[in-house]
């Protein structure tokens, strides 16, 4: 039975049940069959915070089999060699993921190829020598990349980069320093955005421009690793980049116009987002559901208790709603709409959904669902730091209130 009115595409409903079966046999076996290098931090990472070899050595397992099974490059472009499914395969196959795998077996994050370290149309814009060198790998999920765009001075304000692309000879020398870029301790390469053209990039006229660098590269140092919420590790990265040199083949799109793949990136990013968001949620709620029909207190099931029971319909109202805003803002991205105010109002509306939905599921609980053994906390964490991932939702409601202001007030 569905809540949902309309139907969703029936090659994409088989595509899920595919992917859920891949789940349950590449990813929740693997954190069954390794718990304790899996779900034991003081294994999953070194002293040094970056994730051990044995671990990086398991999600590399899961990007190759899920390459291999047709999932991985799902939604990459056919040029490129993956299926070219749009966003909203992307999505009903990213909230199916999550809302079976829940926290606990955070291997399913590499199932789907992510903008951010895997195959995607962002890799449409790089140089056939570009292709040649480290596509096939990338796109058989032996190797992964990422984003270079944050820096400590350009956060929300992206486009206020002070990382410089010097002219040298027929290629650039790349100085700076980047913070927050998601998977820069096991990535083989990172899309460095720098300002080519100081001139037109303090007019806001471009002046930008995306490099595709080894991470080996000399010049280039990971300095440190970003642990957030108490934990051990992470894989946020602080680096460093000191006269890195790149020739014209790395080379992402055109000179002086990569901020627009960056752009294109954190779209997508958001769609990603709101999917695992909508997903966390409503695993979070059918644990609590369950819960409550089954534990008892003062001789009933608290389920009978309006204190549990009415929390829990508030969040599968909100649930249901950012799921169909989800599923609406990816039809119209497919269609060839923008969206530039829905696809704000989507990730805005689900992140902040999510974190209700953990939250009364973990008091639904009581004390055992703050345990470790639940994964509701770590849900919770999950859904908490995707308020602030590719854009918080303050800088999204400024871009909701900037579209309406100018007109576009069709809701």
């Amino acid at each position: 039975m569905s809540a949902i009115a309309f139907d969703i595409p029936e090659e994409i409903n088989l595509i899920a049940d595919s992917v859920e079966a891949f789940c349950k046999k590449e990813v929740i076996a693997r954190h069954e069959t390794h718990h304790d290098l899996l779900n034991n931090p003081r294994n999953t990472y070194r002293e040094d915070g970056r994730m051990s070899d044995a671990t990086v050595e398991q999600l590399r397992a899961v990007r190759m089999a899920s390459a291999e099974a047709g999932f991985y490059n799902v939604s990459a472009p056919e040029d490129l060699g993956g299926s070219g499914f749009g966003m909203l395969a992307y999505y009903v196959l990213l909230e199916r993921i999550y809302r079976l795998c829940g926290s606990h077996n955070w291997l399913c994050d590499f199932v789907i190829s992510h903008w951010a370290f895997g195959p995607s149309p962002v890799l449409s814009q790089i140089t056939p020598r570009a292709r040649e060198e480290i596509l096939a790998d990338m796109m058989a999920g032996r190797t992964c990349m990422c984003f270079g765009m944050s820096e400590p001075g350009a956060g929300s304000d992206a486009a206020n980069l002070k990382t410089r692309a010097v002219e040298d000879g027929d290629g650039w020398l790349i100085t700076g320093r980047k913070i927050w870029t998601s998977h820069i301790p096991i990535a083989e390469h990172v899309i460095v955005f720098a300002i080519t053209d100081p001139d037109r990039a303090s007019r806001k006229k471009g002046g930008i421009s995306a490099f595709l660098v080894p991470t080996d590269s000399p010049g280039l140092n990971v300095e440190s690793i970003i642990c957030m919420q108490g934990h051990i590790g992470g894989i946020e990265g602080i680096t460093a980049f000191e006269d890195v040199k790149v020739e014209p083949w790395q080379l992402v799109g055109k000179l002086h116009e990569g901020f627009r793949i960056g752009l294109f990136g954190v779209s997508m990013g958001r769609i990603f987002n709101s999917a695992r968001a909508v997903g966390l949620a409503r695993w979070s709620l059918e644990m609590a559901i369950d819960y409550a029909t089954q534990r008892e207190a003062f001789g009933q099931p608290i389920a009978e208790f309006q204190g549990v029971s009415f929390p829990l319909a508030n969040s599968a109202m909100e649930i249901h709603a950012a799921h169909l805003m989800g599923i609406n803002v990816a039809k119209l991205l497919d269609s060839g709409e923008r969206a530039i105010k829905e696809l704000s109002m989507t990730k805005a509306y689900s992140v902040q959904a999510a974190v209700r939905a953990t939250d009364r599921a973990i008091q639904t609980h009581g004390a055992m669902g703050l345990t470790n053994e639940l994964g509701l906390t770590e849900a919770y964490e999950r859904v908490r730091r995707a308020n602030v991932a590719d854009g918080t939702n303050e800088i999204l409601a400024r871009t909701i209130s900037q579209r309406l202001f100018k007109g576009d007030v069709a809701l």
